[in-house]
């Protein structure tokens, strides 16, 4: 898998003055764009098109700076229609127009190009589980919330914290399949998984009893899924979890991830600073 990555990371390079394909790449690297994305942000810690991004005005920030070319012919060359629209992409990355930086010799911002090795080091296993499930149905509160990758996710704590506790308690009594209790789930992420961006939160339960009046229903479609268990302090625990199991299972097993809702359960200690977690993500096999 991380040869064909790199793989994908080479044709990056050759095509940085051209759009850069997200369907080839998925199939330089052997895996589907939504797999490919999700592995690539989990990886690199920022979206592809970011990094595709950076890169491209790493290269165009040397040819600015050589000074041999108008500027729009660069802007052109990196598929800007206009000089407008590249100094605006420019600026973004290194915080300087490419004019300034041309006429001043200004220190401009290099993204790296990214190479992925495989380090070894074993000092704990990740216990999971893959299960086919039939399709089922998620009951609960929903909100809009933005995506947190580190620390508390405060949209999320609000919209919990104005649930009345007797209606919760009346939801988890619906709860009839895996996972069991009040679940969080994550829907309809932006593909690019960027800090910042939109996605739809339920605090529920999963049923297959009728949505109560006020509660949100989404419909899940049959498919399989890896479920993982981890346990330690909050939310901690979590975000790393989520984090090892694209960095480290995807890599060594033969599925990828498929669209489909983020689940997870936690049972808190009492004083709340502990948890037990189980995430269950939407898989395929390789190939399949």
């Amino acid at each position: 898998m991380l040869e064909r990555l790199n793989q994908a990371m080479d044709h990056i390079e050759s095509h940085l003055d051209q759009v850069v394909d997200v369907a080839v790449l998925a199939r330089t690297a052997a895996t589907s764009e939504y797999h490919l994305r999700r592995m690539f942000s989990a990886l690199a810690g920022m979206p592809l098109s970011e990094y595709v991004r950076r890169r491209r005005m790493t290269v165009a920030g040397a040819d600015v700076l050589a000074g041999r070319e108008p500027l729009l012919a660069i802007a052109v060359r990196y598929g800007y229609g206009s000089g407008e629209a590249f100094a605006r992409a420019f600026r973004a990355v290194h915080g300087v127009g490419p004019g300034e930086a041309r006429r001043t010799g200004a220190a401009l911002v290099s993204q790296p190009r990214l190479t992925f090795r495989l380090t070894v080091e074993g000092s704990s296993s990740m216990r999971y589980r893959v299960v086919d499930r039939p399709d089922f149905t998620v009951v609960g509160f929903k909100a809009r919330v933005p995506l947190v990758h580190s620390g508390p996710n405060q949209a999320i704590i609000d919209l919990v914290r104005g649930i009345d506790p007797g209606v919760l308690e009346d939801l988890r009594t619906l709860a009839d399949q895996e996972p069991l209790g009040v679940v969080a789930v994550c829907d309809d992420l932006d593909p690019s998984r960027a800090e910042g961006t939109e996605l739809d939160y339920y605090h529920g339960v999963i049923t297959s009893a009728q949505a109560p009046e006020g509660t949100a229903r989404l419909d899940v479609p049959a498919g399989a899924w890896a479920v993982f268990t981890a346990s330690g302090p909050v939310p901690e625990a979590i975000q790393v979890l989520w984090r090892d199991v694209f960095t480290e299972w995807f890599p060594a097993n033969p599925y990828r991830s498929r669209p489909g809702p983020e689940i997870l359960r936690t049972r808190l200690s009492a004083d709340g600073t502990e948890a037990e977690a189980e995430l269950w993500l939407p898989v395929e096999r390789e190939g399949g």
